[in-house]
């Protein structure tokens, strides 16, 4: 007989995080987590109902391709699963070289730094990029990991107003005579509002003040700029220091980036806790990933129907009365203002077979609470209708529109 123990933590630890998870959920704080049965694309299967998806970074509809998912049991069958160890230790599979060189092409770099995530990329790279006598200037609106990746540096922040170039310069004036290096930091695209970053402004105020400038660009990355990215979509490549990104939004995939000269590159790659001291992902994760790259920048037509149906959907929202903010991208919220409404009408959506969730404070300023729709260059017309007709019938029901 096989005895099961469960093991528990302490009871006046157990109560404190107890109460602390029900302030969370009184405040409506706290996230409801679907269960997908099958893989993310333009439609979904959801805990049993199948679904338009309105919910994902899956712009160009990679994440089920067939063709990732061929390189990845091809590698899986050459290299095996597991990394084994960070890849400092253990070295990595000789795919992931190509990788690097692949990703610095993609980038318009010398060199590229591949890490486990994302949020990796930030939290590792900003740290070894400054240092203490160094300040940062961070967009308010900035993502979370560069707001983490700063914190675990020991140089100091100001924060601008958002896309304020104005805003931006008056700081500067007060700062670049006072620190060793200024490192001006920016999301490409802000993964709320879908409104893109004004790099021109800032590359032509990062050379008056010699600053240095680092984009992150999950969001731009296979939409803007022939796929290139924001710095692409302004022309200010050569201008912007610090080219990071992901894989695993329009790229289908997963893992983090950065492109620079490569004598950055390498001073990256061994000072970058993240990276010097996360196991890597597996070979398979490598190749699916050097494919996702391949397909990016040859299939231009998948962006162009992204661009179709990005304009598309969000002139039907308009046309409704929703308020879509300032986006400029395939990220297009219908800013609702007002917590119980949100929630409302994401679950009337959701009812109707239209995922979507509803993003409320504190992951958004109150009287900004909104639905994010993503929309994806797999989405029919037919797929759009359907989900513009739910916001109509449910916008009315609320008195929302």
């Amino acid at each position: 007989m096989i005895r099961v123990v469960i093991f528990m933590a302490r009871g006046w630890v157990r109560d404190h995080y107890a109460a602390k998870l029900k302030e969370l959920i009184e405040r409506g704080e706290i996230w409801e987590i679907r269960r997908l049965m099958g893989p993310t694309g333009p439609r979904a299967v959801v805990e049993g109902r199948e679904f338009i998806m309105l919910s994902t970074n899956n712009y160009l509809n990679l994440a089920n391709d067939p063709r990732l998912k061929r390189a990845a049991i091809e590698a899986i069958e050459k290299y095996g699963w597991g990394p084994g160890a960070v890849w400092a230790i253990a070295g990595y599979p000789e795919l992931m070289a190509e990788l690097e060189r692949k990703v610095a092409e993609f980038k318009r770099t010398e060199a590229a730094l591949i890490f486990p995530t994302g949020f990796a990329t930030n939290a590792g790279s900003i740290p070894a990029i400054v240092d203490q006598g160094d300040i940062i200037l961070s967009d308010e609106l900035n993502h979370g990991s560069i707001i983490d990746g700063i914190r675990l540096s020991r140089a100091e922040k100001l924060i601008y107003k958002h896309c304020d170039i104005a805003d931006l310069e008056d700081k500067l004036r007060q700062v670049h005579k006072k620190y060793n290096k200024i490192l001006i930091i920016t999301d490409g695209v802000f993964s709320m509002d879908g409104d893109i970053a004004p790099l021109d402004g800032i590359t032509k105020l990062a050379d008056e003040f010699n600053a240095m400038v680092y984009v992150d660009d999950a969001h731009g990355e296979g939409v803007l700029g022939e796929g290139h990215g924001s710095p692409a979509h302004y022309g200010v490549e050569d201008k912007v220091d610090f080219h990071m990104g992901t894989f695993s939004k329009a790229l289908g995939s997963t893992g983090g980036m950065i492109g620079s000269d490569r004598d950055i590159i390498e001073y990256i790659r061994n000072r970058a806790r993240s990276w010097l001291l996360s196991t890597g992902f597996p070979p398979a994760v490598v190749a699916a990933n050097l494919k996702a790259l391949e397909i990016v920048m040859t299939e231009k037509d998948r962006i162009r129907k992204l661009w179709e149906n990005r304009e598309y959907f969000k002139r039907g929202l308009d046309e409704l009365g929703f308020n879509t903010g300032k986006s400029q991208t395939p990220i297009i919220p219908a800013i609702i203002g007002d917590t119980k409404k949100t929630r409302e009408l994401a679950k009337m959506l959701y009812d109707m077979g239209i995922f979507v969730v509803p993003i409320v404070f504190p992951m958004v300023p109150r009287g900004t609470e909104r639905i994010r729709n993503q929309v994806n260059a797999g989405h029919t017309k037919e797929d759009l209708d359907k989900a513009l007709s739910a916001y109509e019938k449910a916008g009315r029901s609320l008195g929302i529109i």
